[in-house]
C-alpha cells in the first residue's frame, strides 16, 4: 500500500509540473505577442554626438570646394558663391552672379584669391561656369546627377550671404516642381527649400545631408522669409559638361585686374579672422594637412608637416573663443586670441591658451606668418 501511494504521489507531481510548464509556455508567447504602450515617455533620445560629428565633417569637406565670387561691373560690385565640380578648376554658379562682369575673382576656403574667366553662361537658364586654372586638381565636390528629391529631404545650403564666406544653413526641401521667371531667367521645376537665399548665397550648392552630394544650385529667394529656390543639378548637368569640355584655357579671357595686397584695414581684419577660424576648424576636424597649408613659408620651414601634426594629434577638441586685433599694418595684422581645448594627456578637461597670430600677405595670398603662444 505504501509503495502504491508513492507511485501515485510521483505521478501527480509530474502531472502538476507538466501542466505548469505548458501554462508558462502559452503565457510567455501571449506576452511576447502583445504591444507595450509606454504612454508619454519620460526620456527623449537626442541626436547622438556621432551624428553631429558626421554632419560637421560633411560640411567641412564640402567647404573646401565652395568658393566666394567677387564680381566687378562697370558701375557696381557684387558677391556670389559657386562650387568646384571638376579637376579643370571649373566652378558652377548662377548667370546673374557674373553677368556684365569686367573682373571676376574667386576666393577659396583657405582665403586664397584668383582671377576667373567665363567658360559658359546661360541666356535663359540662370546658370554659368567659370574657370580658375590655378585650381586644377583642387578637390571637387561630388554631384548627384540622376536622382530627384522629394519634399522632406534634409539639405544643407552653403554660400556667402552679405560676404560672409562659407555660411551654412540647414533645412529641408519644402516643395518641388516650382516654375517662374525672374529678371529674364526662366526657372523650371526647381526645388523650394526652407532656407533663405540672399545676396551672396546665389550660386552656392544645395547639398543632401544623406549623401554629401550637391543636388542643386541655390539661385533665388523671397526677401525676409525662409523660402529659397534651387535649380536641380540633374536638369542642367548636360549644359555644364558641354561648356567645360568645349572650352580650352587658350580660349579664355581673363581680367587685367588681379587682386594684390589689401590696404583696407576693415577688409583685412575680416579676411584674417576668417582664415584664423578656418585654421582652428581644420585642426578640430583633424584635417592637419589643410591647416598646414594655411601657414606661411617661414613657419613651414621652421616646422615640417609631421612635427606640426604631432603638435595637435593629442587634442580631443579645440575652439576659438575670442580674438581682437592688436595692430594692423598695410599688409598684415596681429590677432590676440583665446583658444579653449581638451588634451588627452592633461587631467583637467578644459584649458585656455592665449596666442598671437600674425596674418598677412605672402605672394598675394593671405597666410599665417607667425604664431606665438603666451
Amino acid at each position: 500500500m505504501k509503495q502504491s501511494q508513492k507511485i501515485l504521489i510521483i505521478l501527480l507531481s509530474l502531472f502538476i509540473i507538466i501542466i505548469g510548464l505548458i501554462s508558462n509556455y502559452f503565457l510567455f508567447n501571449n506576452l511576447r505577442a502583445q504591444e507595450i504602450d509606454v504612454g508619454q515617455p519620460l526620456v527623449t533620445i537626442e541626436e547622438s554626438a556621432e551624428n553631429v560629428e558626421n554632419l560637421q565633417h560633411m560640411i567641412h569637406e564640402a567647404q573646401k570646394s565652395i568658393v566666394q565670387i567677387n564680381v566687378e561691373t562697370e558701375d557696381a560690385t557684387r558677391v556670389g558663391s559657386g562650387f568646384i565640380y571638376n579637376s579643370l578648376g571649373d566652378i558652377v554658379t548662377n548667370a546673374h552672379v557674373i553677368s556684365d562682369a569686367i573682373a571676376i575673382e574667386v576666393t577659396i576656403a583657405n582665403a586664397e584669391t584668383y582671377p576667373a574667366a567665363i567658360v559658359g553662361i546661360g541666356e535663359e537658364k540662370d546658370l554659368a561656369v567659370i574657370r580658375v586654372p590655378q585650381l586644377i586638381n583642387q578637390q571637387p565636390i561630388e554631384l548627384e546627377t540622376t536622382e530627384s528629391f522629394l519634399p522632406g529631404a534634409e539639405i544643407i545650403a552653403v554660400g556667402s550671404p552679405l560676404g560672409f564666406h562659407n555660411t551654412v544653413s540647414i533645412g529641408i526641401i519644402a516643395g518641388v516642381d516650382r516654375s517662374f521667371d525672374i529678371n529674364g531667367y526662366t526657372y523650371d521645376n526647381v526645388y523650394q527649400i526652407s532656407a533663405n537665399i540672399t545676396h551672396g548665397n546665389s550660386g552656392g550648392p544645395l547639398i543632401s545631408q544623406s549623401t554629401g552630394k550637391v543636388i542643386g544650385i541655390n539661385s533665388a529667394g523671397i526677401e525676409d522669409s525662409e523660402i529659397g529656390f534651387s535649380i536641380p543639378i540633374h536638369a542642367i548637368i548636360d549644359d555644364i559638361i558641354e561648356w567645360s569640355n568645349s572650352t580650352s584655357n587658350e580660349q579664355l579671357t581673363f581680367p587685367k585686374k588681379v587682386k594684390g595686397e589689401n590696404t583696407d584695414p576693415d577688409v583685412l581684419l575680416e579676411e584674417a579672422s576668417y582664415l584664423l577660424q578656418y585654421f582652428i576648424d581644420s585642426i578640430a576636424m583633424h584635417d592637419y594637412i589643410n591647416a598646414y597649408t594655411l601657414l606661411g613659408s617661414k613657419l613651414q620651414n621652421e616646422m615640417d608637416y609631421p612635427s606640426f601634426r604631432a603638435k595637435y594629434l593629442e587634442l580631443k577638441n579645440i575652439e576659438l573663443i575670442d580674438y581682437h586685433d592688436e595692430s594692423i599694418a598695410r599688409d598684415s595684422i596681429d590677432l590676440i586670441t583665446t583658444i579653449e581645448y581638451d588634451h588627452t594627456k592633461l587631467q583637467d578637461e578644459r584649458h585656455n591658451q592665449t596666442s598671437t597670430f600674425t596674418i598677412g600677405y605672402e605672394n598675394d595670398q593671405l597666410k599665417i606668418l607667425s604664431l606665438e603662444n603666451q
